[in-house]
């Protein structure tokens, strides 16, 4: 019997996402953001967690969302990207989402072009869909290689 998929589920406007449980390092409140000047436009800055710096990208911005309203149940998803640490805020961050496999389809043709081959699937949760990325694939994008560049190593410390 195959296990669950487990899953950080965020929401993005109305829509709710996915990522693979094992490349959330921790979600936090959005602190105080620090801007950089002549960053990308999807940088939003970087933070300061508990000594580290990290960038932080709007993924609201990034899937055209323009209505990006701070909001405190907005949240940063501190993701691991080859070991480097990105901040992604989101509009909030829900359970962790538990899906069988069975209920999960392939991206089918509508993702499959291009810009969102970062959908890995399409996931039924409770009446619900649930669009599965993945985030190394989302953030490979060539915009991003300045935003790895920006992130520091995770270093050691596991």
């Amino acid at each position: 019997m195959q296990k669950d998929c487990q899953l950080v589920g965020f929401r993005i406007g109305e829509e709710t996402y996915g990522v693979q449980i094992g490349s959330v390092r921790e979600i936090v409140r959005v602190p105080e953001i620090t801007a950089v000047p002549n960053a990308p436009e999807l940088i939003e800055g970087v933070i300061n967690l508990r000594g580290k710096i990290i960038p932080v990208m709007d993924l609201r911005k990034r899937f055209g969302n323009s209505a990006t309203q701070p909001d405190k149940k907005n949240r940063i998803l501190v993701v691991d990207l080859e070991n480097r640490l990105l901040g992604l805020i989101v509009s909030s961050a829900s359970e962790v989402l538990k899906i069988p496999p069975s209920e999960i389809d392939p991206p089918g043709a509508v993702f499959a072009e291009g810009e969102s081959s970062y959908v890995t699937g399409v996931g039924k949760l409770k009446g619900r869909l649930v669009i599965l990325l993945d985030i190394a694939r989302l953030l490979r994008q060539p915009e991003y290689k300045k935003l790895e560049e920006a992130a520091e190593p995770v270093g050691s410390a596991r």
